[in-house]
């Protein structure tokens, strides 16, 4: 009985493999095992990537806060803490854009809270 294998299904996640790493350079994008390697690589750090720009935002948004309440002589913390005292729930994305971007809305949120 002849020998079966399976051409078209190797071929195919072999191209996958090396489609994914285009652009690498030298034998990480010509050879399929150092290729593979490279782009499991490149799947890791995209996932940990993922998870570390949620943490970067998060903290370029608290310094954009800090630096328009800083205008007004409060301390960020004493900031956050009034906000949940007077039910003001609005979350540090839309606390930072309003502080960069409508100082006239910020100084209103500033004077609901004082």
């Amino acid at each position: 009985m002849p020998r079966s294998i399976n051409t078209v299904a190797s071929k195919y996640r072999r191209k996958k493999i090396l489609n994914a790493s285009k652009g690498y350079s030298g034998a990480r994008s010509k050879l399929f095992s150092v290729a593979k390697n490279a782009v499991e690589k490149s799947l890791q750090y995209a996932y940990v990537g993922r998870k570390r720009k949620k943490r970067y935002f998060r903290s370029l948004w608290i310094q954009r806060v800090n630096a328009g309440v800083r205008r007004y002589y409060l301390p960020y913390s004493k900031f956050i803490c009034k906000l949940y005292d007077k039910n003001i729930h609005l979350n540090r994305k839309v606390l930072a854009d309003l502080a960069l971007h409508h100082p006239e809305a910020f100084k209103v949120i500033i004077e609901e809270i004082k």
